[in-house]
């Protein structure tokens, strides 16, 4: 591990994902917390989560949340839908700081737009059978019309740097073709791989308002870090970057996608 900051402030940020998809929440935490260290590991190994059981979601979970814990993080952000839906408390149980999903963020401010009552949601397969954004969504209105499509090919459409070429507005189309039917006021980016396809799925829905929670989940983080009074505002923080498999390709496509240049990609298996 490179050597960090020093002191209770200091300590850094862990950040994590199946992949390169939480690389958009970690942009919007650094352009809010330029102070911090931040750690972002993807388990690019295993990726996607989102075909996986419950049970092996959480295994996975817990392990990199253990690691976390052995770095001696301030606050873990699952930067992950699936995990978010499945294994939230389970992460929580193992880290011992504070841990923030990505659901309510982004259940919260679709809801704040909304006045017609309907929203729609993609995501894994995993995170639609969770009703998780679903039951959030109503816990805020019980009167919402929530739309749910699974959207499986996304993630590995992203992984394999194929954002932005044909085959991708292709299933973009074939998937969306549903709930653009149902016009919905809102969708949510389920999935933090979704954004980087952003081009894809807003011209399949012109004027529906596109939901994606990477800047709500920084703020929560913000707004947590800020109660607990430990936030570092001095100087400029590092990036530390862990995968469990490839970190060439991860490097590559997290420049190409999203302008991070990460410099050397840790290896971290499990």
């Amino acid at each position: 591990m490179p050597k960090r900051k020093s002191g209770l402030n200091k300590k850094p940020i862990g950040i994590f994902d199946s992949g390169l998809g939480g690389l958009t929440v970690f942009k919007e935490i650094r352009r809010l917390l330029p102070g911090e260290d931040l750690i972002y590991f993807g388990d690019t190994a295993r990726v996607p989560y989102g075909t996986k059981s419950p049970e092996t979601i959480k295994k996975f979970a817990v392990e990199i949340a253990d690691y976390f814990r052995e770095l001696k993080v301030k606050a873990v952000v699952v930067a992950c839908n699936t995990v978010s839906s499945l294994a939230l408390e389970e992460v929580k149980k193992h880290c011992g700081v504070p841990v923030i999903g990505v659901i309510k963020p982004g259940a919260i401010e679709a809801a704040s737009g909304c006045v017609k009552g309907k929203i729609a949601v993609i995501g894994t397969q995993a995170t639609i059978s969770s009703k998780s954004y679903e039951k959030e969504l109503k816990s805020i209105n019980p009167s919402f019309k929530i739309i749910s499509k699974p959207c499986p090919l996304f993630v590995p459409l992203v992984e394999e740097g194929w954002a932005g070429k044909k085959v991708s507005y292709d299933v973009a189309k074939e998937y969306l073709s549903e709930i653009k039917k149902e016009a919905p006021e809102a969708l949510i980016l389920g999935c933090t791989h979704y954004p980087m396809l952003l081009k894809e799925i807003s011209a399949v829905l012109p004027g529906v308002k596109i939901i994606n929670s990477a800047q709500s989940v920084a703020k929560f983080l913000l707004d947590e870090l800020s109660l607990l009074g430990c936030i570092e505002k001095n100087g400029k923080g590092k990036d530390f970057f862990y995968v469990s498999d490839a970190p060439e390709k991860f490097s590559r496509l997290a420049c190409n996608l999203l302008g991070i240049r990460t410099g050397k990609v840790f290896l971290k298996r499990f």
